[in-house]
């Protein structure tokens, strides 16, 4: 996700070999969320928070308790954070950074990379001075883009421009003595040597049925009038990430002011739950079938019932 940014000083005209000053001006951010915000499984949000204290409490391991001596090189350090899309890693980021009061410098591909030769490299460095000088945590996200794997059958220069992008940073994690974050969809295409200097890598996973019960709980403003059960929901739609809730819960609000209905109803929420399935499954190259879903009778004779007896 794009959610940090850079500012180019000087673009290129359309046609120039090459612009006379390229800059790139990376810039730190305050988190968006904290800790509270997370919901996750008990073993994630319990890694979350030793790899928080491990960075909060670094000064006096290392320098009160004197494993500066017994571990050089263990200052820096390096957790990637990996798993499906939607699953929280960005947000756990920003938390980690508000948990250490710090702001957040992230870097994207598209941030660094240059179409020139020997650019990419610069702005990779760029990107670590700028978190160094303002005492910001880096992330690295969508970083399989940048951690790929180096070329072996080099063929052109922008081969030979992949693999020195990627010595340069791996330089860089060797000598930077702070702490560093990565997120991934794609943790298969990393490159090894990257593998060995992060620390830490952390799974994320589709939220179980607790973790579903309480983003659809968190989804559901207060105001907003419905008959959601959260707790069906959450039982009966297993392969969900917060993402794919938070979107239906709002897609289905519209679609209830579009029809100028007086509530939100569960039937527009499950109607967008399909919507979310079919496209993952297309996207996925799979099938799309419809699935016939066993309810209680409870459920169906409230749901028939007038809207005004109904449970908002």
């Amino acid at each position: 996700m794009g959610i940090g940014r850079r500012v180019e000083e000087n673009e290129a005209t359309k046609g120039a070999v090459k612009p006379a000053k390229e800059g790139i001006v990376f810039v730190p951010e305050t988190p968006k969320y904290t800790m509270d915000d997370l919901i996750l499984p008990a073993r994630v949000r319990e890694q979350i928070l030793d790899i928080a204290a491990y960075a909060a409490n670094s000064k006096h391991v290392f320098e009160d308790w004197g494993l500066a001596k017994t571990h050089p090189y263990s200052k820096r350090l390096g957790i990637n954070l990996y798993g499906p899309s939607g699953t929280g890693k960005t947000m756990a980021a920003h938390a980690i950074a508000s948990y250490l009061r710090r702001p957040i410098l992230i870097v994207n591909y598209a941030d660094i990379e240059s179409k020139y030769v020997g650019e990419t490299p610069k702005n990779i460095r760029k990107a670590f001075t700028a978190a160094k000088e303002t005492g910001s945590i880096l992330f690295f996200d969508e970083a399989d883009a940048i951690l790929s794997r180096r070329v072996t059958d080099m063929t052109s220069a922008t081969d030979v421009s992949v693999n020195q992008t990627r010595s340069v940073l791996l330089m860089l994690l060797n000598e930077y003595e702070d702490f560093i974050l990565f997120a991934t969809n794609f943790i298969e295409n990393f490159d090894p040597a990257f593998m060995r200097r992060i620390s830490l890598h952390i799974k994320f996973e589709l939220p179980d049925y607790d973790c579903r019960f309480r983003l659809w709980q968190r989804y559901i403003p207060k105001e907003m009038p419905n008959d959601l059960d959260c707790a069906y929901l959450a039982g009966q739609y297993a392969a969900l990430t917060g993402s794919d809730i938070a979107n239906a819960v709002l897609l289905a609000a519209f679609k209830a002011a579009r029809h100028g209905d007086s509530l939100v109803s569960q039937a527009y929420v499950e109607e967008m739950l399909g919507h979310i399935r079919d496209g993952k499954a297309a996207n996925a190259g799979q099938a799309v079938t419809t699935e016939k879903r066993v309810v209680s009778e409870a459920y169906v004779r409230q749901q028939m019932q007038p809207e005004d007896k109904q449970t908002h």
